[in-house]
C-alpha cells in the first residue's frame, strides 16, 4: 500500500486531481470570490498616479566656439549628440544637483506628505523621489524623463522642468570650466608676451629673429584658443533639442486595477490550493 502511494505521489493522476476539486470546490469558489472582493478593495484604497513625459535630444558636447569659430574644424554644433551626449544626458538629468534642484523647486516634501519632523525624511524623499522619477535612453539616442504623480499637472510640470534645468547644469558645468580655462590661458599668454619682450632685447641675430617669430607664432595661437575660451564661458546656447514637451495626462498609468484584483484572487486561490494538499497528507499519514 506504501509502495502505490509512493507511485502516485511521483506520477501525476488526473483522477485524484478530479475527485480533490470535486471535494474542495466550494472552499475553493468562496476563497476566490473573497480574494476578488479584498483585491478590489484593495485596489480601489490606492490612489491612481498619471504619468507624463517629456523627450530630449542632447546636442554635440564639443566645443561651440571652436565649431563657430574655427573652420578647420570637422564637427558641427548643430548635429544630434552621439551616444556619449546621451550618457552625459543622463547622468545630469539623474544627479543629486538636478534631484535637489527638483525638491526645492516644487517643495516634494509637502508634496509627497513627508513630515519635517520624521528622523528619516531626507531618505523617504530620495526614495519616492527615485521611484516617480525615471530617466532612461530611447532607441535613437534620445532621453526620456517620466514623472509619475497623482496630479498630473504636476507631473507635466515636474518633467517640463527637468529638460529646462538641465540647460542650467550644463551652462554652468561649462562655464565652470570654461573660467578656470580662461585663467590659466592668461597666464600663459602673459608668461609667453614677457619671453618674446626679454628675447627682443637681445642682439639682432638670425637665431633671435626665428625664435622671435616661433614664440610670436606660439601667442597667436594661444591667443585665439584664449578667445574661443572666453567666448565658451559667456556663451548662452540650448544643449539639448526639446522633442516632445510633457502634457498632463488625461487617464492613469498606475494602478491597474483588473491584474490587481486578478492576481490577489488567483493568489489566494492557490495558497488555499496548497494548504489543502499539506492537510490532505497529513490525513492520510494520520
Amino acid at each position: 500500500m506504501q509502495e502505490e502511494r509512493k507511485a502516485l505521489g511521483n506520477k501525476y493522476n488526473m483522477g485524484e486531481s478530479l475527485r480533490f476539486f470535486r471535494r474542495w470546490w466550494k472552499l475553493l469558489a468562496g476563497v476566490f470570490v473573497a480574494g476578488v472582493v479584498v483585491s478590489a478593495i484593495a485596489a480601489w484604497m490606492i490612489k491612481p498616479l498619471y504619468k507624463s513625459s517629456a523627450v530630449i535630444f542632447p546636442t554635440n558636447s564639443n566645443r561651440l566656439s571652436k565649431a563657430i569659430m574655427d573652420y578647420h574644424y570637422s564637427l558641427d554644433f548643430m548635429d544630434y549628440g552621439i551616444e556619449r551626449d546621451c550618457e552625459y544626458a543622463i547622468q545630469i538629468l539623474s544627479s543629486k544637483r538636478m534631484e535637489q534642484a527638483v525638491c526645492e523647486h516644487f517643495n516634494l516634501m509637502e508634496h509627497y506628505g513627508i513630515g519635517a519632523d520624521r528622523p528619516h525624511r531626507m531618505y523617504e524623499l530620495d526614495m519616492q523621489y527615485k521611484s516617480n522619477i525615471s530617466v532612461k535612453r530611447t532607441e535613437f539616442l534620445g532621453v526620456e524623463i517620466g514623472v509619475l504623480d497623482q496630479d498630473p499637472q504636476w507631473a507635466a510640470d515636474i518633467a517640463n522642468y527637468m529638460a529646462t534645468m538641465y540647460d542650467t547644469l550644463c551652462r554652468e558645468i561649462h562655464h565652470d570650466r570654461a573660467v578656470s580655462a580662461a585663467e590659466v590661458m592668461d597666464g600663459v599668454c602673459a608668461e609667453m608676451e614677457r619671453e618674446i619682450d626679454s628675447l627682443s632685447q637681445l642682439p639682432a641675430t638670425a637665431w633671435r629673429t626665428k625664435l622671435i617669430a616661433d614664440k610670436c607664432e606660439q601667442l597667436a595661437d594661444l591667443q585665439t584658443r584664449n578667445t574661443q575660451t572666453r567666448v565658451d564661458k559667456d556663451l548662452s546656447v540650448s544643449y539639448k533639442y526639446s522633442v516632445d514637451e510633457a502634457t498632463p495626462a488625461d487617464k492613469k498609468a498606475y494602478p491597474k486595477r483588473l491584474l490587481i484584483i486578478l492576481g490577489g484572487s488567483l493568489g489566494a486561490v492557490v495558497v488555499c490550493i496548497f494548504a489543502l494538499l499539506i492537510f490532505a497528507r497529513k490525513e492520510e499519514e494520520d
